[in-house]
């Protein structure tokens, strides 16, 4: 009896050390808040300022689904210029797993940005936006929300237009991807 007790405790042990240690998003997130090399936010939809807006239907579901933005920015200096690159090579590999669906990459005047989303295709519950920019930092956005539908992000970035929000909350990160 003795021998079967130990065999199945030297089995889970195995069977938990043989599970994936690797970091998630949300542990990236939480563990360099604190880290001064990062900027970080956290913004409710409440301050966006959309229940005043002049909405479509379309809009208010877009709305309704939201919840939140997590966002976390890493500003590049001369003095961490191997930070940068440690930092962006970890948050690659978390973001290369396949619980995240890539929606497009794009190329602009700021960098390169590429958008995943985690859940069913009709049904997001995750919107991960990664941008870097090689001279001045990166930038992960989280938008978090329930039975979010991909269709209607440009109805949700259409009723942003229409709020009177002005970009409250987020002082500093502007200035990490600015000419």
């Amino acid at each position: 009896m003795k021998k079967v007790i130990i065999n199945m405790l030297m089995a889970i042990t195995l069977f938990l050390a043989s599970c994936s240690s690797s970091q998630s998003l949300q542990e990236y997130y939480v563990n360099n808040s604190e880290n001064p090399n990062f900027l970080s936010f956290n913004v409710p939809a409440s301050i966006l300022n959309l229940k005043e807006a002049d909405l479509t239907a379309t809009q208010k579901m877009a709305v309704k689904a939201l919840r939140k933005l997590n966002i976390l920015a890493f500003k590049k200096t001369a003095e961490n210029t191997t930070d940068y690159e440690t930092e962006k090579t970890k948050v690659k590999d978390i973001l290369g797993k396949e619980v995240y669906t890539e929606l497009m990459k794009m190329n602009t005047k700021y960098g390169k940005a590429t958008i995943k989303y985690m859940g069913e295709e009709n049904a997001i519950d995750e919107v991960i936006i990664y941008g870097d920019n090689s001279d001045k930092g990166f930038a992960i956005i989280r938008v978090l929300g329930d039975d979010m539908n991909p269709a209607h992000f440009v109805q949700l970035l259409q009723a942003i237009q229409k709020s009177d929000y002005k970009g409250e909350g987020l002082e500093g990160i502007e200035d990490l991807f600015r000419n």
